[in-house]
């Protein structure tokens, strides 16, 4: 398990919780908590109609074997889980695509706003250059977080009903120095 990736986190509206990397140990956990997700946002995250989230998404959502992958999970203080967000490096290792998904009662707390800047602080320190999202169009709630957040919004090209949000992240000071060809695999 990679230890950057737990911290506790309190939101501006005082809501603490506890972020850590999945496991495969918690692949349960996860299929419960897509039952306390509306429809909808199944829809948004993964951008299809499914109903159900699949066995083979949950195996997914709580792999660690992947090296260019990271899934993040958040625990209230009783340890019910409250989101589930995802890291992902692509054919460019200086950009990664991050996915967040929240229970529906746990809404309008600032927990999506300070898992994005956990994950973006993460990035940073992996020497990611910068993020980004792919939303529905429709997904307004998602893509006004995503613009206060400092995040762009750009048309997908292969898709209209898409937009992606990318967000330039600052090199940490000890990473503007790295040869770019040693920013690579996320989990390094």
């Amino acid at each position: 398990m990679l230890e950057d990736t737990d911290d506790d986190l309190t939101t501006r509206t005082g809501f603490r919780f506890h972020v850590r990397q999945a496991t495969p140990q918690d692949e349960a956990m996860v299929a419960g908590f897509f039952t306390h997700v509306t429809p909808e946002d199944i829809r948004f995250r993964f951008l299809s109609g499914m109903k159900t989230v699949s066995h083979e998404r949950l195996v997914a959502l709580t792999r660690v074997d992947d090296p260019r992958v990271v899934n993040f999970l958040a625990f209230s203080p009783n340890e019910t889980l409250l989101a589930v967000a995802m890291l992902a490096a692509g054919d460019d290792p200086e950009r990664g695509e991050v996915a967040l998904t929240i229970r529906d009662d746990f809404k309008h707390q600032g927990i999506s706003w300070e898992m994005l800047e956990h994950i973006c602080r993460y990035a940073e320190r992996h020497n990611f250059k910068s993020i980004e999202s792919l939303e529905s169009r429709a997904n307004h709630a998602a893509i006004d977080l995503e613009r206060d957040m400092e995040f762009q919004v750009f048309d997908d090209e292969d898709d209209p009903t898409v937009v992606v949000l990318r967000r330039d992240l600052k090199l940490q000071p000890d990473a503007a120095s790295i040869d770019g060809s040693e920013v690579s695999h996320i989990l390094r």
